[in-house]
């Protein structure tokens, strides 16, 4: 690991281009969640991690929480979160998140963790509980639950599926040929045989592929067959952003153009719903998405839940980046010259600095990696 390290820190920290931004837009229901969160020490994902996406996703009174500890027992080359021995099972966990998200009255909750690999059922009876106590203690929150693949063990697979979250997620994020590389404990096979396992148990099924790790065009449309094969219903696509010097080096930066274009190779593929763009994380309205799905299988969204059928914004998808952003119609891709890359500092999170941090920076479901994405006010 620490041999893999080293050789990412020979190349320094890429310049970004002008299309990774967010603009702060802190408007009265972000207000009030951040109010109710720091007054009551509440904690989630998207405030702790600094993720950029965390004014409009908290206007809609969408959130992340990751659970089952800091260390996670796997290391993959985009993740921030520390690998190690993890050093606790908390049991109560369940409940507090589950109160925290009653307290901020949220309308959509994606719960994410480490991978657990130090405990028989891989944390399953933890995602699981906490899917529960969401369900009964707040009725009118939806829930999303990020998992590693648990090994495609049934038992702890069936534990997750029988909590019946609104969605399944799994994140595969990247194709074949550099997979072990960038997820040596992982299996490509393994992780389109998760999501199938999901799918058969009548669960609404999500996964992630992140982009300008190396592969190239073909792979990556290569990869969304397969995940549309093994009966993945929604796809999130997204720009890698390396955390550190320590990690994977960026190869390419997408252009919003060919996020759009993937956008709609996935809707033909049958994708029910796709969320595609250089700042979108898994995470990103994931309510939206799930009301999509809802929508596209004719399915009825229960009363409960019917404010997760509405529209919602959605800055960050490619399309609406590209009206915010005009002038870079019909540009395309830029790759990252090994020998022409300019070491930048990182510079501290803060709401009106750069911030790092996406939509949970799970290890274990990899609801994110670290963004580094700058925002302006």
């Amino acid at each position: 690991m620490l041999r893999i390290e080293q050789k990412n820190s020979e190349s320094p920290i890429e310049r970004k281009p002008e299309w990774i931004r967010t603009t702060a837009k802190a408007g009265k229901e972000y207000t009030d969640m951040r109010s109710l969160s720091m007054g009551r020490g509440l904690h989630t994902v998207c405030a702790e991690a600094g993720c950029p996406n965390i004014y409009e996703c908290w206007e809609d009174r969408e959130a992340t929480f990751l659970i089952g500890g800091a260390f996670c027992t796997r290391r993959c080359d985009f993740c921030d979160i520390a690998t190690g021995k993890p050093q606790e099972y908390d049991k109560d966990e369940p409940n507090r998140v589950s109160d925290s998200v009653k307290e901020l009255g949220l309308k959509y909750a994606t719960i994410t963790g480490v991978a657990r690999d130090d405990l028989p059922d891989g944390a399953a009876w933890l995602f699981a509980e906490t899917c529960r106590l969401i369900h009964e203690k707040a009725p009118g929150t939806g829930v999303e639950l990020l998992v590693d693949d648990m090994k495609a063990t049934p038992s702890a697979l069936e534990t997750v599926f029988a909590s019946r979250p609104e969605v399944f997620g799994h994140n595969l994020e990247t194709v074949p040929r550099i997979f072990k590389k960038i997820r040596p404990a992982f299996r490509y096979e393994r992780s389109l045989d998760v999501l199938n396992a999901a799918n058969e148990a009548g669960l609404i099924t999500k996964s992630n592929l992140i982009l300008g790790m190396g592969e190239t065009r073909s792979e990556i449309e290569d990869a969304m067959f397969d995940l549309a094969e093994s009966g993945t219903h929604l796809l999130t696509l997204t720009q890698y952003l390396r955390p550190s010097p320590r990690h994977h080096p960026i190869d390419r930066w997408v252009h919003p153009e060919e996020f759009i274009e993937l956008s709609e190779i996935a809707k033909q593929m049958g994708f029910l719903g796709v969320m595609a763009g250089p700042m979108v994380r898994s995470s990103y309205r994931a309510g939206k998405l799930w009301g999509e799905a809802m929508r596209a299988l004719g399915r009825e969204i229960p009363e409960n839940l019917k404010h997760l059928g509405a529209e919602g914004s959605t800055r960050q998808e490619a399309s609406s980046l590209l009206e915010q952003l005009p002038h870079l119609r019909g540009g395309k891709s830029i790759p990252v010259a090994q020998d022409s890359r300019r070491r930048l500092s990182i510079t501290p999170v803060g709401e009106n600095a750069p911030a790092g941090g996406g939509c949970g920076s799970g290890s274990g479901g990899c609801a994110s990696h670290a963004t580094a994405a700058a925002v302006s006010a």
